[in-house]
C-alpha cells in the first residue's frame, strides 16, 4: 500500500502533500461542479481580511514567460461575507481547510482569528506577510524582522490553532525569517510567495499592470522557491510547506526531496485545474518504482 499522509505536527494531518495555494483557488466552491475538491490533501482559502477589500485597478495580471504577473491587491469579501456565504461549502469537504489571512496591522490579525477561532471546520490558519501589491501591510510585515518577531508572538498568543507563517523571497536572508517565526512559536512556514516582476508595452510604452510591479509566479519561479527551501531545510525543525511554480508531479518530488513535507499548487490552477488528479497518480506511481511506502522517506533526502 502507498501512504501520501502527512502529519504536519499538532493534529494536523493532510490525505496527501497536495493543497492549493491561496488566491489561486478562491474558495473553492467555483470548482466544485468540475472538480473533486476532496483529492486535495486540503484547501487554503483566498486571502481573508477584516472588512471587504476590492484590490487594485486593473489590469491586474499580465501573461509573462513561463509564468504570470499579477496586482490584485489581496482583494476579497470580507470576514462577515466569508462566514455567511463560504462556511456552508466549506464545513462538509472532507479535505482539511486553512484559512489565509492578510490585514493592515497587527490588530487587525489578532481580531480576525478570534472571530475565526470558534469554526470547528477550520484546521489552521495562513499568514500572509509577503504579499508584494499591496500598500498597506502585505510584504511591509515579512521583511522587517523585528516586526515579524512580535507578529509572530501576538498570533501565537492568540490562538492555538496551527499557525503557518508565509514567507516573502523578497528578504535578504529568507532562513533567518524562518528562524525567527519558529523561534516565536509558528508550527510550519510556507514558502515562497511571488517574486517581484514587471512587463511593459513596448508600443504603448506603459506597464502591463496598473501598478507597475506585481509578484511574478509560475514556473519561470520554480527554481528559485527550490533554493530557498534548501536554505530552510537546513536552518529550522518545523514543517515547510513549498510553494512557487509547481506543475506536475516531478515538480511535487523535487519540492519534497529538497525538504518540504507539503506543496502548494498556484499558477497551474489557471492553466489545468485538474492538475492534482494528474500529480496524485505519479506520486502513487513513483513511489512504487522507488520501492517506498510512505511519501514521507522522501522528505528532504537530496543527496548532497
Amino acid at each position: 500500500m502507498i501512504d501520501l499522509r502527512v502529519d504536519l505536527g499538532k493534529n494536523l494531518v493532510l490525505s496527501n502533500p497536495v493543497l492549493t495555494a491561496s488566491g489561486t483557488f478562491g474558495y473553492g466552491d467555483e470548482l466544485v461542479e468540475i472538480l473533486d475538491i476532496n483529492r486535495f490533501g486540503g484547501i487554503v482559502t483566498k486571502s481573508l481580511s477584516l472588512e471587504p477589500r476590492i484590490g487594485n485597478p486593473s489590469p491586474r495580471i499580465v501573461e509573462t514567460a513561463s509564468g504570470m504577473i499579477n496586482s490584485i491587491g489581496l482583494a476579497n469579501i470580507g470576514l462577515e461575507a466569508f462566514l455567511e456565504q463560504k462556511k456552508p461549502f466549506l464545513r462538509e469537504l472532507n479535505c482539511k481547510v486553512i484559512v489565509n489571512i492578510a490585514a493592515k496591522t497587527e490588530e487587525e490579525f489578532c481580531t480576525v482569528i478570534q472571530k475565526l477561532d470558534n469554526e470547528d471546520w477550520i484546521a489552521g490558519y495562513e499568514i500572509n506577510v509577503s504579499c508584494p501589491n499591496v500598500k498597506e501591510g502585505g510584504i511591509a510585515f515579512g521583511t522587517d524582522s523585528q516586526v515579524l518577531d512580535r507578529l509572530t508572538q501576538t498570533l501565537r498568543k492568540t490562538t492555538k490553532r496551527f499557525l503557518i507563517i508565509k514567507l516573502s523571497p523578497n528578504v535578504t536572508d529568507i532562513a533567518a525569517m524562518a528562524k525567527i517565526v519558529q523561534d516565536n512559536g509558528a508550527d510550519a512556514v510556507s514558502l515562497i510567495n511571488t517574486v517581484y516582476g514587471a512587463a511593459i508595452d513596448i508600443y504603448t510604452r506603459k506597464p502591463k499592470i496598473n501598478t507597475i510591479i506585481g509578484g511574478l509566479s509560475g514556473p519561470a519561479i520554480k527554481p528559485i522557491a527550490v533554493a530557498n527551501i534548501i536554505k530552510v531545510q537546513n536552518s529550522v525543525d518545523i514543517p515547510i510547506i513549498g510553494i512557487g511554480g509547481i506543475s506536475s508531479g516531478e515538480d511535487v518530488v523535487e519540492f519534497i526531496l529538497a525538504g518540504a513535507s507539503a506543496v502548494q499548487l498556484g499558477t497551474i490552477n489557471f492553466m489545468n485545474p485538474y492538475a492534482v488528479n494528474d500529480i496524485l497518480d505519479f506520486l502513487t506511481a513513483y513511489m512504487k518504482q522507488q520501492k517506498l511506502t510512505s511519501i514521507n522517506d522522501l522528505i528532504g533526502q537530496l543527496k548532497k
